[in-house]
């Protein structure tokens, strides 16, 4: 049901919160039992190479999935993000093409993804989406428990050898707000500030 809305079906750039899409697919991998959470993956270059939120991987690293997804929503890292995809996918390209076919699959028409990180430059191509779309994601997420599992998670100690890193989550809702356990902010210079946000009270959730 639709409490609100203004301009839902206008285009915009999600940022970071197109991270939301990459964390369903990798739930869902889960859930498939195609991995788990302590199956480790290794960066690439590609991961360790691009920039703007990360948690610094080297080429060569392994994390498990589990810390890597708390990376990815706490921290916003975008080497994680491709990391994961790598994984996943066995290149960046085809992740996307998975996520957008998934986007396709929940009725997110006006939905297009060309990142796994929502990191984009200058004139694009950008990743886009709407309110609308977003939200039908954030229904299908808002009904994993894993996922808000993460999204609800304040601060995580990534394992890394010699020099364990503290990844705190961006979303300040989940402090000062009641019943906030989630989603995912985002940041660039195309899109401006975004956020993804759910708060449930008793039997009643608001996305």
């Amino acid at each position: 049901m639709v409490l609100s809305e203004e301009r839902a079906d206008s285009p915009g750039y999600p940022a970071s919160v197109t991270k939301l899409m990459t964390t369903l697919l990798v739930l869902e991998d889960l859930r498939a039992n195609q991995t788990t959470l302590r199956s480790r993956v290794a960066v690439t270059k590609a991961a360790a190479d691009i920039g703007g939120s990360q948690v610094w991987l080297a080429v060569g690293e392994t994390f498990t999935v589990e810390d890597m997804l708390y990376a990815l929503m706490l921290q916003s890292a975008n080497d994680v993000a491709v990391a994961l995809a790598v994984d996943r996918a066995g290149s960046t390209a085809a992740f996307v093409a998975r996520m957008n076919r998934r986007a396709a699959e929940l009725g997110m028409s006006r939905t297009r993804f060309v990142t796994p990180s929502g990191l984009t430059y200058g004139k694009g191509p950008h990743d886009t989406t709407t309110a609308r779309d977003l939200a039908k994601l954030a229904v299908v997420l808002c009904g994993m428990p894993e996922a808000l599992r993460f999204t609800s998670a304040k601060r995580h100690i990534l394992r890394r050898p010699l020099k364990p890193m503290e990844v705190l989550n961006h979303n300040y809702l989940l402090d000062s707000f009641p019943g906030c356990d989630g989603l995912k902010t985002g940041w660039t210079e195309a899109a401006d500030a975004s956020i993804v946000t759910t708060a449930k009270v008793g039997e009643h959730r608001v996305i």
